[in-house]
């Protein structure tokens, strides 16, 4: 039987930051540490953990956009093969593409068009169609970022990373700001891309959305992947998961009562419960 090969390959991969403190002396903060998983071709796998946990530092790094302070360590492979950061610089917006969190990834001084309008011609009559399906009339392409509303530059920025014809899509944090429509939408269009065979990460803190699109959930706390679980049996049930952060995430979402778990690992349980709330961490 022929042994599958994951698209996306992270093994022991961390990153730290050196700073400076006080005077010459520096400091070395480690922010991501061990993260590891597996994502295939086809796939779904949500990176679910607290905002502010470094989740979208992974994204980055996948990229190759870390800043210049930043020490990696681990690996990342691509296709079996080392993701190195020349290989970043020639997949990125090409092979690996990225839908990112902040709008302010849209270059200000380019008409939208011309954002969405893909360098692949096999994919060019797709850009009418992402357009249509994600309520963007003809004249936004004639507009210039700072000309949209928030909703209408993330569904630029959606559309933009859809027609790249990129076989790994890095979804971070694609929805919030979009109508419910608009979430559907988003959430359709990226299982229509895993079922041709695309691999989609998505990262989030939004635990229900994982539910309805993800295949696996890498539940992180903390810097580290505490583990890897199949979305439908973690919405069904907290027993099975083995970790304790897993089983307060689920016991914190609203129709599960946001019951509170008492004992060794509460402030995991209170970083979920502030998490679901909508207050952060």
């Amino acid at each position: 039987m022929e042994q599958r090969i994951p698209l996306l390959k992270v093994k022991g991969f961390g990153v730290s930051f050196k700073q400076y403190e006080k005077g010459l002396k520096q400091k070395e903060t480690q922010v991501i540490s061990n993260f590891t998983l597996d994502l295939y071709p086809g796939e779904i796998m949500a990176i679910v953990g607290a905002s502010g946990s470094g989740k979208s530092l992974l994204a980055h790094a996948i990229l190759g956009i870390l800043p210049s302070n930043a020490h990696i360590s681990g690996s990342i492979e691509y296709k079996g093969e080392e993701l190195t950061q020349k290989k970043k610089e020639q997949l990125r917006g090409k092979g690996i593409s990225l839908i990112p969190q902040s709008v302010g990834y849209l270059d200000p001084l380019m008409k939208t068009g011309k954002q969405i309008d893909s360098p692949l011609k096999s994919v060019k009559s797709t850009v009418k169609n992402i357009m249509n399906r994600f309520n963007l009339e003809d004249n936004v392409k004639k507009k210039y970022p700072s000309q949209l509303s928030g909703g209408m530059a993330r569904r630029v920025l959606i559309g933009t990373a859809l027609t790249s014809g990129a076989d790994l899509i890095i979804a971070d944090e694609p929805t919030p700001g979009l109508h419910k429509t608009m979430v559907d939408e988003t959430l359709r269009t990226l299982k229509e891309l895993a079922s041709s065979g695309k691999s989609i990460l998505m990262i989030t803190h939004d635990i229900d959305l994982a539910f309805i699109i993800a295949d696996k959930i890498a539940v992180f706390n903390k810097g580290v992947t505490v583990e890897v679980v199949d979305a439908k049996l973690f919405e069904i049930s907290p027993d099975n998961v083995k970790h304790p952060y897993s089983k307060a995430l689920w016991n914190a979402l609203p129709q599960n009562g946001f019951h509170s778990i008492p004992g060794k690992d509460y402030g995991a349980d209170l970083d979920a419960i502030q998490e679901i709330l909508g207050g952060g961490v």
